[in-house]
């Protein structure tokens, strides 16, 4: 299952991260366990932010995408089924 997960990090403990230098540390490590299919960084809501998708085996394993980020960044982390072109023209012929 693709997964859209949006997440935003918490700035004071972003702040700590970068002042230590080791955000580039945390989010490597993060993202090679992830391995997304796409990565994309930007600011959300006036925070540090992170777009991803990525791949979920089931349900349960959504707690594992997210733990990561609410744990090392004290993140909020929003998580979104989605689909490619593929998977849709797939879906709607099953209609």
């Amino acid at each position: 299952m693709r997964v859209l997960l949006n997440v935003e990090i918490d700035t004071a403990k972003g702040n700590e991260l970068i002042e230590a230098g080791r955000m580039g540390e945390v989010m490597g490590g993060i993202l090679a366990a992830l391995k997304p299919e796409a990565a994309y960084f930007h600011p959300r809501n006036g925070n540090r932010a992170i777009t991803l998708v990525v791949e979920s085996a089931d349900n349960a394993s959504l707690m594992g995408l997210a733990e990561p980020f609410w744990v090392q960044l004290g993140a909020r982390v929003e998580a979104v089924p989605c689909t490619n072109a593929d998977e849709l023209a797939e879906g709607l012929g099953r209609l």
